[in-house]
């Protein structure tokens, strides 16, 4: 039994609808970076069910940069993170608004 297109891209589409959600609603540092973790992670489960539908590895490819991609932007997220929480001992987004330079 196959799983029809739709449903996979239905559910990465969901998928990618809740972390923008996530992103736009929380003020939260961590859980901004969590949501935008969750709508890589959507995109590449596109990919893959689009390769699957074609009948190449293209898709898993694709997932593969996606990952490497997420794992320089969770590097870069955290040491941001701990910057902004040494400067003004708080992870709210609107307290980053304050930095300069």
């Amino acid at each position: 039994m196959t799983i029809p297109m739709e449903y996979g891209l239905l559910l990465a589409a969901i998928l990618f609808c809740i972390g923008l959600a996530g992103v736009l609603v929380r003020r939260d540092v961590i859980f901004m970076l969590m949501s935008v973790e969750v709508m890589l992670n959507a995109a590449g489960l596109a990919f893959i069910v689009g390769g699957a539908a074609r009948g190449s590895a293209d898709g898993q490819v694709m997932f593969i940069f996606i990952l490497a991609m997420a794992a320089a932007e969770v590097s870069v997220g955290l040491a941001l993170i701990i910057q902004l929480y040494q400067k003004f001992k708080t992870l709210d987004a609107d307290s980053a608004s304050q930095l300069n330079g």
